[in-house]
C-alpha cells in the first residue's frame, strides 16, 4: 500500500473527537479513517500533564501499529499536554492538534466578551495561557472550566434535563455579561450545542476548532503529496480502549448525527 492509500489516524480521550472526524468526512470525502477513543481513561481534562502525555503516547503507538499516514489529536487537552513531545518523538509522521478557536471568536466579538468552555486542564495549561495573552487586550476572555460535562457526553447524554441543568448552572450568571461568542474548547462539546443554544439564544455565536483543524489536515496532506486520490467513499474504523460495545455503538451514532 502506498502512503496515499493509508488511513488517517484520529484519537481522543473518548467519543469527543468524533465531532472533528465528522468535519473531516465532509472536507476529505475520499480519505479512510481509523479512530481511537480512550474512553476507559476519560476524561483527560482532570488528570495531570504527565498522565495525559503517557496516554497520548499509547494512543499514537496504537495508531502507528495500524499503519496510518498522519495523526490528528482530536482532543484539546491532549494537544495542550503532549503535542510538542509527540512531534519530537515521532519525526517521520505529521501530527496535527486542536486548540480552542479563540482567534475567530475575537474577530466576531468586536470588543465584547468571549466565553471559553473547556476542561480544567486545558484552561490551566501554558499553551492556553499564551493564547489568552495574545488577545486579552482586544476582548474580555472568560475561561469556564466544565468539569463533569465530558462524563455526561461519554454516557451518551447529549440532550435533555441533565444537560440543560448542567449548562444553566454554568452559564446563567456569565450570560448577564455582554457575551458575543462562546468557544467550545473541547471536542466533546459540539454534541451538546443544541442544548447550549436553547440556554444562550440564537444571537450568541458558538465556535469550535474542528474546521480549522481539518483545513490544516488537508493542507498537510497536500504539501506531503499524500492526499488520497481514490474515487470511492471514505471508510471509517472505530476502536476504543473500553471493552464495552455500547461505546463503539455510541461513537457510530454520534458520527451519523
Amino acid at each position: 500500500m502506498n502512503n496515499k492509500e493509508k488511513s488517517i489516524g484520529f484519537f481522543d480521550s473518548g467519543v469527543g473527537g468524533i465531532s472533528v472526524l465528522k468535519e473531516s468526512l465532509s472536507i476529505l470525502p475520499n480519505e479512510d479513517f481509523i479512530y481511537f477513543g480512550d474512553s476507559i481513561n476519560a476524561p483527560y481534562g482532570t488528570k495531570n500533564v504527565n498522565e495525559v502525555k503517557k496516554l497520548a503516547f499509547n494512543a499514537v503507538d496504537f495508531l502507528l501499529n495500524k499503519g496510518v499516514k498522519v495523526i490528528v489529536i482530536a482532543c484539546n487537552t491532549a494537544t495542550s499536554a503532549a503535542i510538542d513531545d509527540l512531534r519530537l518523538r515521532y519525526t517521520d509522521i505529521p501530527i496535527i492538534g486542536i486548540e480552542p478557536a479563540l482567534k475567530p471568536a475575537v474577530e466576531v466579538s468586536r470588543g465584547r466578551s468571549v466565553v471559553i468552555m473547556a476542561t480544567p486542564m486545558t484552561l490551566a495549561e501554558k499553551k492556553f495561557s499564551n493564547l489568552m495573552e495574545v488577545y486579552k487586550e482586544e476582548v474580555d476572555i472568560i475561561p469556564l472550566p466544565c468539569e463533569g460535562l465530558v462524563e455526561l457526553i461519554e454516557e451518551g447524554i447529549i440532550e435533555g434535563e441533565q444537560v440543560e441543568k448542567y449548562l444553566k448552572g454554568k452559564l446563567t450568571k456569565i450570560m448577564q455579561r455582554d457575551v458575543a461568542s462562546i468557544v467550545l474548547g473541547c471536542t466533546h462539546y459540539p454534541f451538546i450545542k443544541k442544548e447550549l443554544v436553547k440556554i444562550v439564544g440564537e444571537k450568541i455565536i458558538i465556535i469550535d476548532g474542528s474546521i480549522g483543524t481539518v483545513n490544516q489536515l488537508k493542507r498537510k496532506l497536500v504539501s506531503k503529496n499524500i492526499l488520497n486520490d481514490k474515487k470511492t467513499k471514505s471508510r471509517v474504523s472505530i476502536y476504543n480502549s473500553s471493552q464495552d460495545n455500547k461505546i463503539i455503538d455510541l461513537s457510530y451514532k454520534l458520527l451519523r448525527l
